[in-house]
């Protein structure tokens, strides 16, 4: 720990509350977002509501950073990890501004067997090289380094996602995706870390950090 703070890393989740974390557009998280056992863990059910599971976001905004965490789920869960989510009214949800490092299941979600949809993925712009994810209900390790405009997705390990953003290639791709209905995806240069609440199933998270660059 006395190392990774001279190297400058920043502990995003103290393993005991959800202080420095609140849902989209709210002022604390929602009822679904809890702390078990030293996790973050997305305690969805048929009865929560919208309310309950809002997408959950950093209170503090990042500009060049190195962000780690550790995620499981139940199987067929489906979530994501958005980073330059812009909050504002403007945005209903974090997926209008932010970019996501894609959390599917293999095994059996939809999205787990679409290009460009899968885990690991820079959803719906670029497909993993590789798929290093393990199946649910086993820990995941996922990395998020973007260093002016530089972008590096690393799945357990391994470097799979690696392209630079805010140039031509960037603002073509989006044209060629569902993206392009919100004209300010992809476009912000400092935002939100946030985890995707609004999709399926029950997820956990441990170990989030950052270190800005």
């Amino acid at each position: 720990m006395a190392k990774e703070k001279q190297e400058g890393w920043q502990l995003l989740f103290n393993g005991k509350d959800l202080q420095g974390w609140h849902s989209y557009l709210e002022k604390k998280p929602g009822k679904a977002w809890q702390v078990q056992n030293g996790t973050i863990f997305l305690n969805k059910n048929s009865k929560s509501v919208y309310a309950d599971f809002a997408d959950l976001v950093t209170d503090d905004e990042f500009e060049n950073f190195d962000f780690k965490v550790e995620w499981k789920m139940e199987p067929c869960a489906n979530s994501g990890v958005m980073f330059y989510v812009h909050e504002s009214s403007e945005f209903k949800d974090t997926y209008e501004s932010g970019p996501e490092m894609q959390i599917a299941d293999l095994a059996c979600n939809d999205d787990g067997r679409i290009l460009k949809c899968r885990a690991g993925d820079l959803y719906d712009l670029i497909p993993s090289d590789t798929e290093w994810v393990n199946a649910a209900p086993q820990w995941n390790k996922y990395e998020i380094i973007s260093n002016k405009g530089h972008l590096i997705f690393i799945q357990n390990g391994h470097k799979i996602v690696e392209t630079d953003m805010w140039d031509d290639h960037w603002r073509d791709m989006i044209k060629n995706s569902k993206f392009i209905q919100w004209p300010g995806f992809g476009t912000f240069r400092k935002g939100h870390i946030s985890f995707q609440g609004t999709e399926t199933g029950k997820l956990w998270y441990r170990n989030i950090k950052i270190r800005k660059l």
